[in-house]
């Protein structure tokens, strides 16, 4: 057995940046049972940690220009607070978490938490902006009017273990947080904790991942690690500072920003950590605990990120999927079944890795909304499994909504347009798949501009985006098509692409979008009558004129239409 180090002695790792630049992390000994590093299980536990650890961790970092003119301004408003006497210590600075993370990676962020010793984050940013409102502070560090932003309140909610107040000014054009460092004491009867004033050290404890538990001191310009943030970021490793089991009933979205910084860091979660992610106590309380809001924001995070389908094998691996795109209100809305989920999103994933011009991904997906949007309507995929309940149509007044809708809107608090979009999918399903059937054996009707140009146009008129929407229907026959291993991915494709191509070719792509000939109001002077309730659905008629009829300038023939369909049209005599 090698000796140990003795306490003084250092040992040096290397991390590569993604700008190929180094930064050698310099980590003081610490004391450990075990004088091996292997597995996971063999490095030093957190909670050993907090008890043996002497000092922290700590390594530097180089900041850009405008980083050094904000540190600078945030030192002096330090000193001009300790100035006045109203602490009874000198205020210490720390940049906190998701900053210094992205630095040591090499990637830039706007958005900086400054943790605070020994006062609020309001108070102090009330005495910041009293500072740069004098003349010199203003000449020192060349602040102009449109550097310094106004104070933001965010109170906290414990009841959905939203535990922390902030406040957040914008600051040369970073969004600054501010609050003070710390503890949480738990008492026998509450799960809510009561947050106290705390060190660096169990301000660090009490977050939701060591690679997030890293300060940056504006004192000593040094990254600080009182955890194992800097081992975990080599080992590109998430674990929880303290026992998992804690850490997520503390505040169960945490399940959720793991799985998020671990899709888009491209690390992997600890083993142990994983375990606890899916136990049936933690689900539980992440279901009924926290607010759908904040359910959403994590996912709305996860999906318009870098690797959404890294995400969603996360939540399909760990059982999370149940929790997440659910009613959690309706203890009698069904389960869906997930055993061929990844079909969908691993085969959106396979066709945005494919693109290319004219391609599927390439013609359905044309914005960062719309990709978006197909991400979310791949998670929801497995709702088209379930069969409507026999008594959830009423025989009067408008259907409720499919199951989909539900668990977008209650599941993850989508907005009314992703709702409307989730309704317009499930609606629309059959006829894209019919019509896809059809092109592909040649049915007379296909070659008609017009009938195709008109179904785009009602697919698209109650929500937009009718090429998501193509995409879902194609995301959810996969599902089933793919399961038996009948047919092969590229074999499935075939036809989807064949009628994506045959639409461009028809020219009936751009039906929605399609500029009427006549308005309303020429037609009805051209009728000799009042508009009234048939004139929707005469223009329609000339739409589809139109569509017939596309080197057509004159609307001539789309009035005549009109006139001969007049009775079936209900227009009035003159």
């Amino acid at each position: 057995m090698r000796p140990l180090l003795r306490p003084t002695q250092h040992f040096t790792l290397k991390l590569l940046t993604r700008t190929s630049s180094r930064t050698t992390f310099v980590f003081p000994m610490v004391k450990r049972k075990s004088d091996t590093l292997g597995d996971n299980s063999s490095i030093q536990r957190p909670s050993q940690i907090r008890k043996m650890a002497t000092q922290p961790a700590t390594t530097t970092i180089e900041l850009t220009p405008r980083e050094s003119q904000l540190k600078d301004l945030l030192s002096d408003a330090a000193k001009f607070i300790d100035g006045t006497g109203k602490v009874q210590e000198p205020i210490v600075l720390r940049w906190a978490g998701g900053w210094v993370r992205d630095k040591l990676l090499g990637v830039g962020s706007h958005d900086i938490d400054t943790a605070i010793n020994v006062m609020t984050g309001e108070t102090f940013a009330i005495n910041l902006c009293q500072l740069c409102e004098q003349p010199d502070t203003i000449k020192k560090h060349a602040i102009t009017e449109s550097d310094i932003g106004n104070i933001h309140k965010i109170a906290r909610n414990p009841e959905k273990s939203k535990h922390l107040e902030t406040t957040t000014i914008k600051l040369f054009g970073y969004d600054v947080d501010f609050v003070n460092l710390r503890k949480e004491t738990y008492s026998e009867d509450s799960r809510n904790p009561q947050m106290e004033f705390g060190t660096a050290e169990e301000d660090a404890l009490r977050r939701d991942a060591t690679v997030n538990a890293l300060f940056y001191n504006l004192n000593t310009g040094k990254v600080e690690d009182f955890t194992t943030g800097l081992i975990d970021m080599k080992s590109k490793l998430i674990r929880t500072p303290l026992e998992p089991f804690q850490t997520f009933m503390d505040d169960p979205l945490r399940v959720l920003r793991l799985v998020r910084f671990a899709s888009r860091l491209e690390f992997t979660i600890d083993s142990a950590v994983e375990k606890v992610m899916g136990d049936h106590q933690v689900l539980d309380a992440l279901r009924l605990k926290i607010s759908r809001e904040r359910v959403g924001v994590e996912v709305e995070k996860m999906l318009k990120g870098n690797h959404p389908r890294r995400s969603l094998e996360y939540i399909d691996r760990l059982g999370l999927y149940h929790t997440i795109f659910t009613d959690p209100s309706s203890a009698d809305l069904p389960t869906p079944d997930i055993s061929n989920w990844n079909l969908a999103y691993e085969l959106l994933d396979y066709l945005r890795q494919s693109k290319t011009p004219g391609s599927i991904y390439d013609v359905l997906v044309r914005s960062e909304e719309a990709a978006y949007y197909a991400w979310v309507l791949a998670a929801l995929c497995p709702w088209e499994s379930v069969e409507p309940l026999p008594t959830a149509r009423p025989a009067k007044g408008k259907p409720p909504p499919p199951f989909a809708t539900r668990a977008a809107r209650e599941g993850i608090k989508a907005n009314n347009k992703l709702c409307d979009l989730t309704t317009a999918a499930h609606n629309n399903k059959k006829e894209i798949t019919v019509i896809v059937r059809a092109i592909e054996e040649s049915a007379p009707y296909t070659k008609e501009r017009d009938t195709l140009g008109m179904a785009i146009r009602r697919w698209d008129s109650k929500a937009g985006h009718w090429r998501v929407q193509v995409l879902y229907a194609l995301l959810t026959e996969a599902t089933k098509a793919l399961a038996t291993g009948s047919v092969s991915k590229d074999e499935f494709l075939r036809p989807w692409q064949s009628c994506l191509d045959h639409l461009q070719e028809l020219g009936a792509m751009d039906a929605p979008s399609l500029k009427r000939i006549i308005d309303g109001t020429q037609l009805a002077k051209a009728l000799g009558v009042k508009p009234g309730k048939w004139m929707a659905e005469a223009l329609e008629v000339c739409v589809a004129w139109q569509l017939r009829n596309p080197d057509v300038t004159d609307p001539a023939g789309a009035i005549e239409e009109v006139r001969n369909r007049r009775a079936e049209l209900k227009i009035p005599e003159k």
